[in-house]
């Protein structure tokens, strides 16, 4: 047997790529893959649950803030008044809008008195207004459910009330997390905002979903008032001026109080970003609030483009030792073909689970040339950002 010639530091080489590779190959199979394995759950469940009546759920409050959200709100407003839902209320947050944003709420609230809004006293000197906004939001709200989205965002369906507000009656539940996607749109950049989306979705979710929950996404997340004000609302998070959603569900969310609600019907989609330097600045203020996270999620965050850097490093190192030392065509032989092996496997195993969810997710899948691509280039990106300095940002 070749392997019984192998000296110790090619031992210790494959030895570290087989570890890494399980280690991978587990991270993706229990925490990314899990959307989608609730999903296909739920689809083999009866489908006439969707026609139930919702009589016997409880009122909620939709809430979103507006900055210059006339357009946006044009268009996808009308969409949040004609859910199929028996009693709810829509409330919009003027953020110190300065086109028609609020000729366009009180035309929409000429017609439906669902339709509720307030503002945000002008000039206020606080590191977040939109944490103030979804505050005084959260102040007038008539009901203790508090739905989530955004002005640019728009419900898969009319059921999405339904769909979220159905979480909470999962063991008396407190928090609701809920997938957010973007439209597909021609491009490399939309490319770039959809993988990115679908991995960072499928993975917070995915945690959720196996008791550590640690962030939600604003276009699509609800919880109680009574936990928003007993925990002190967005109190501690003022100075940061992104969070309001991630900073707040991370500080609260715990296995007992959280769940995770999968349909379609449940889903939102918002507009993506259109330039390559627009996207870089949204990621960035998600990436900026996160030494602000608990030091376990931290962790937990770090583990895997960690083990992701350290298995290329260990495919690379092993190629390279092998080429580059005269160790013999055999033993040569052995240490690149269990590199690419591995390599390959991993990166087959990696497509079919990202295509999976999104495919059940409803976005676009990704070929293979496209998932190494991203793999290689979004833990770089983030990485940069979070060492480099940070550039004035426009907020």
């Amino acid at each position: 047997m070749i392997f019984v010639e192998l000296n110790t530091v090619e031992w210790v080489l494959l030895s570290l790529l087989g570890l890494l590779f399980c280690v991978q190959v587990y991270w993706y199979a229990r925490y990314l893959a899990a959307p989608a394995r609730r999903l296909r759950k739920n689809n083999k469940n009866d489908q006439t649950a969707n026609a139930q009546m919702v009589n016997d759920l409880p009122p909620v409050s939709v809430i979103l803030s507006a900055h210059n959200e006339a357009f946006n709100l044009s268009h996808y407003l009308k969409a949040l008044l004609t859910q199929d839902y028996p009693e709810y209320e829509v409330i919009v947050v003027d953020d110190g809008s300065e086109d028609a944003t609020r000729d366009v709420v009180e035309s929409f609230m000429a017609q439906d008195e669902r339709l509720r809004m307030t503002f945000v006293p002008y000039g206020a000197r606080v590191g977040s207004t939109k944490k103030l906004a979804l505050t005084l939001a959260a102040k007038a709200a008539q009901y203790d459910y508090l739905l989530l989205t955004d002005a640019d965002c728009c419900p898969e369906s009319s059921h999405w009330i339904r769909e979220m507000m159905k979480g909470f009656g999962e063991d008396s539940k407190d928090i609701v997390l809920g997938f957010g996607a973007y439209f597909a749109e021609p491009g490399h950049v939309n490319r770039l905002i959809q993988f990115d989306t679908l991995f960072n979705g499928s993975h917070y979710l995915g945690a959720a979903l196996c008791g550590h929950p640690y962030m939600g996404v604003g276009r699509n997340l609800a919880y109680r008032k009574s936990l928003f004000f007993e925990s002190g609302g967005f109190t501690h998070l003022m100075t940061n001026k992104a969070g309001d959603d991630d900073l707040f569900v991370n500080h609260v969310a715990t296995r007992e109080n959280t769940t995770v609600v999968l349909s379609p019907d449940s889903f939102t989609w918002s507009l993506p970003k259109k330039s390559l330097h627009s996207w870089l600045q949204q990621k960035r203020r998600h990436l900026s609030v996160s030494p602000s996270y608990r030091e376990q999620t931290k962790l937990r965050l770090a583990f895997e483009p960690v083990t992701r850097g350290l298995f290329y490093a260990a495919v690379v190192a092993s190629i390279v030792y092998a080429l580059c030392y005269p160790i013999g065509i055999e033993r040569q032989a052995v240490m690149v073909g269990c590199a690419l092996v591995l390599f390959l496997a991993r990166w087959i195993c990696q497509t079919a689970i990202i295509n999976s969810s999104a495919r059940r997710m409803g976005v676009t899948r990704f070929n293979m040339f496209s998932v190494l691509w991203f793999d290689i280039v979004l833990p770089i990106v983030s990485a940069w950002m979070l060492i480099v300095p940070k550039r004035e940002m426009k907020w």
